[in-house]
């Protein structure tokens, strides 16, 4: 079977779609099907990966992080070449008329939907709670006509989908279990590689720093334990449009703003330090980054919102998002003694084969 993603939210150093699309290229290819790739520039027009062949297209930066293929004939004339027998759509706003574009050509489709629109209108947009539902219903209702299988990676995220009746399916992600895994033993070094000091607690942050991540929050649950004399030091792993902003209200706090880790080896090191990790984003459709940090053995900090408690479970805490109690839940973490086995029990839980099989599940009924 000839698969075609396609994914315009993708850049060098985004997450997890990025990985997600990695993973299940290289697990369709060991299975035997010829996998292509189109995503924007920068890249080369055509090559071949580990996932497969991958395909850049010609785009416009964004200003965010990104560039998105806007041009329709370029994408077109390229699915037109490749003459997929599914297509994946991993893109619920700039690429939805690539449904009924398929559907024109007898193109069986999937659309992953990989954000919450209502809590995106509501986070990043201040709609009213009523209004964005009503408007992420509109556009929804729409894609769920136009494709003939939506799949979302939580509840939560299917939920929007649910509400009006809608078939979304559930496909959670997975964790490269051999590369993230519990350090042998302790490090003498901190997460932000200074020599740890004694009694002091190592956070991480996960997650992209833009509005939707919410990542002010970790920062203000860090002052609160500050302030409450626990000793504390915090390392931002992430990126994004925020950083400058955080590390000038943040500087007269124990923070370290890691450089970009690119390997997964490296940043599984990294992760592996530390004592918990902090997870604040409250529209989250899965939480990856906080997958990679409970497959190293750390628990991690949530909110009592998105999807992240389907991912932390019993590995953690899961708190409103408000600092003090997202301090409160850290403490209440860390009371509980030694969590690396818990953590890591919960990551396996998750893992890419038997997330392909799903997939390639709802390719086989596509005809």
């Amino acid at each position: 079977m000839r698969i075609v993603r396609i994914a315009n939210f993708v850049a060098p150093n985004s997450g997890g779609i990025r990985t997600a699309l990695r993973h299940w290229g290289e697990e369709y290819r060991a299975r035997g099907h010829e996998v292509h790739l189109v995503i924007p520039e920068p890249g080369e027009p055509h090559e071949l990966q580990s996932q497969g062949h991958v395909h850049h297209l010609p785009a416009t930066p964004t200003g965010a992080g990104y560039s998105l293929m806007w041009a329709r004939r370029p994408v077109a004339r390229l699915l037109t070449e490749l003459a997929p027998d599914r297509l994946e759509v991993h893109d619920r706003a700039t690429l939805r008329w690539l449904g009924p574009w398929a559907r024109r050509h007898g193109i069986p489709t999937m659309m992953l939907s990989h954000e919450n629109m209502t809590g995106i209108l509501v986070r990043r947009l201040h709609s009213p709670q009523g209004l964005a539902e009503r408007t992420a219903d509109f556009i929804n209702r729409k894609s769920a006509k136009d494709y003939d299988r939506i799949v979302c990676p939580s509840h939560y995220a299917a939920a929007e989908w649910r509400r009006f009746g809608a078939d979304a399916r559930v496909v959670t992600l997975g964790v490269d279990l051999e590369s993230f895994q519990p350090p042998a033993e302790r490090s003498p070094l901190t997460p932000d590689g200074r020599e740890r000091p004694e009694g002091q607690v190592q956070i991480v942050h996960c997650g992209r720093l833009s509005p939707e991540k919410n990542p002010g929050l970790t920062l203000g649950a860090l002052r609160e334990l500050v302030d409450r004399g626990v000793d504390a030091h915090l390392t931002v792993l992430g990126h994004g449009p925020m950083r400058e902003e955080l590390m000038e209200s943040s500087a007269d706090l124990p923070v370290t703003f890691h450089e970009y880790i690119s390997g997964r080896q490296a940043l599984a090191e990294v992760l592996g330090r530390a004592d918990l990790a902090i997870s604040p984003g409250p529209v989250e459709t899965f939480g990856l980054a906080a997958l990679e940090a409970l497959a190293c053995g750390v628990p991690v900090v949530c909110p009592d919102e998105g999807a992240l408690s389907e991912v932390v479970g019993p590995a953690g805490a899961v708190a409103p998002s408000r600092p003090e109690a997202f301090a409160d839940a850290a403490l209440d973490v860390l009371g509980r003694g030694d969590l690396t086995d818990v953590a890591r029990t919960q990551a396996e839980r998750f893992n890419w084969e038997d997330s392909t099989s799903q997939m390639l599940a709802i390719h086989a009924e596509l005809g």
